[in-house]
């Protein structure tokens, strides 16, 4: 007997739906997996089987063949579990489902027959609900990925285990669908405390740099030697940040469930992501891929910030593999039959120390380093990957005055109202242009169009352009970090002044 079976899987961020095809019939006892199966959706074999026979169901002494279609497209996990014991138990007659392809099933069993967990239920929820006007598809899940699946659009119900589901077709237990959450109200009740800006003392021109880019939305690398605080001033950077908005959430927790990170109690993603992965993480983790590619660390800081603390000491390839992702947003692995694209809108902030020892330049503590050395290590840091962090910050050691004083700085709220607002100005200004949502995101066309300087600040610009012959990238970066100051400013006009802190901020261009 033929049976279909819907359930539905991740390529890349786009979910799409599988038809389970299940064969039973005569032939030599066994069950096979075809359609591209990756090793662990092979097991799913094994599973399946003991899941069935500890639910006291009967597994048949009979040819057993499972098709994926389509199959042309790798499959991978164990999310199909649920779709294979259901097509089984419906082809020997163990279960009468009406309708059976309203139900798209998604979930790993156990042993005991216990439907578990699966990554991507949020948005495989949104596809179910966006290919479906009348929400006529239902989504039938574990209990662990209910708090996730509230926060989707389509019909979901949630079963523990087979014999559950056995019960809720027979219509012995009631089916119970899940109650849909408000996205505002759950980041409301899900809110966390950010670092504050209040708690850094002194540093006041690298928080001014700070604040320009989370207002512009713009890359930026601080030096300094050890211990000036520069870890401790990027952490609060997400304070200073706008707040994500509804679809931001949702996207950034989209990332996160597909990843596999989502916690069952906190289905979504309140605050800006803020990833800070070790220096010695290879170049899969940080661009992303993998034999069944995964997001790496790239598109888990999407919406949100990436750290690299330490960021000499970052191997090269994985350096200059983020070069691509810095300009595009977004990035592409390709593997065999297999392409996928994720988004990587993040906001860079490295920090360095300026050679091997750390105290070059410090006046109180001498240098030990050769030329060679200080040559070397800055060169880790490759000039392409320098044009495309648009600001460049020194963090110096801070005085004892500055350490002990009791004052409190600015607090990290009063500095967000200030961003939001320069965000303001940047949404409106950017409303009828496709993919911009600030100033780092300009394209040439729009530098041009929107970034124009007045007499002082055309001549100052050409005079550091010719005196430290800067690229055409510096020169764009030059006048994308203008526009930010002057929108922080309040100007319509980017003027001298406004240049003049913008070329301050790009030290290594000098």
């Amino acid at each position: 007997m033929l049976i279909k079976v819907l359930s539905c899987t991740i390529k890349g961020m786009e979910p799409f739906l599988v038809e389970v095809e299940v064969y039973v019939g005569k032939g030599l006892p066994g069950m096979d997996i075809i359609g591209l199966p990756d090793l662990s959706l092979r097991e799913s074999k094994d599973r399946v089987k003991y899941a069935l026979k500890n639910s006291r169901f009967e597994f048949p002494p009979r040819k057993i063949i499972i098709n994926l279609a389509p199959a042309s497209i790798k499959k991978a996990g164990p999310g199909f579990d649920l779709a294979i014991a259901v097509g089984i138990l419906v082809a020997t007659g163990q279960i009468k489902v009406e309708n059976i392809g309203r139900y798209v099933f998604v979930g790993e069993l156990s042993f005991d027959g216990k439907v578990k967990s699966i990554p991507g239920i949020l948005p495989m929820s949104k596809y179910l609900a966006s290919i479906n006007e009348n929400n006529e598809k239902i989504l039938v899940i574990s209990e662990e990925n209910k708090e996730e699946a509230s926060l989707g659009t389509a019909n979901a119900f949630v079963v523990g285990s087979l014999i559950s589901l056995q019960k809720k077709f027979n219509n012995e237990e009631k089916i119970v669908f899940v109650k849909k959450q408000d996205i505002k109200d759950q980041m409301e009740r899900l809110s966390e405390d950010l670092n504050d800006f209040k708690e850094v003392k002194g540093q006041n021109n690298a928080k001014r740099g700070l604040e320009i880019a989370a207002a512009g939305g713009h890359n930026l690398l601080m030096t300094g030697v050890p211990g000036s605080g520069k870890s401790m001033l990027a952490k609060c950077l997400p304070g200073i940040m706008p707040p994500l908005t509804s679809a931001e959430a949702l996207e950034t927790s989209s990332i996160y469930s597909i990843a596999g990170l989502l916690e069952p109690q906190r289905p979504i993603i309140t605050t800006r992501p803020f990833r800070s992965p070790h220096h010695t993480a290879s170049l899969a983790s940080i661009v992303g891929g993998g034999v069944n590619p995964k997001p790496g660390e790239l598109t888990l800081a999407t919406n949100g910030v990436l750290f690299m603390d330490e960021m000499s000491e970052f191997r090269r390839d994985v350096l200059e593999g983020m070069r691509q992702p810095l300009e595009n947003r977004c990035v592409t692995l390709t593997r065999n039959l297999l392409t996928v694209t994720y988004p990587a809108k993040f906001q860079l902030i490295g920090a360095a120390n300026p050679c091997y020892c750390g105290y070059f330049g410090d006046p109180q503590q001498k240098c030990i380093c050769t030329q060679y050395q200080i040559d070397r290590y800055r060169g880790k840091i490759s000039g392409p990957l320098l044009d495309r962090i648009d600001i460049h910050i020194d963090v110096p050691r801070l005085s004892y005055e500055e350490i002990g004083s009791e004052s409190k700085a600015e607090a990290s709220a009063l500095i967000r109202a200030r961003v939001a607002e320069a965000r303001e100005t940047q949404n409106m200004r950017f409303a009828e242009e496709s993919g911009i949502e600030c100033n780092a995101f300009m394209s040439a066309r729009e530098v041009q169009k929107y970034c124009i300087l007045d007499n002082k600040g055309k001549m100052l610009l050409k005079k550091v352009f010719q005196t430290f012959n800067l690229s055409g990238r510096s020169y764009e970066r030059i006048l994308k970090i203008s526009r930010t100051i002057a929108d922080l400013d309040r100007s319509t006009q980017i003027n001298a002044e406004h240049v003049a802190e913008a070329i301050n901020f790009r030290c290594f261009d000098r």
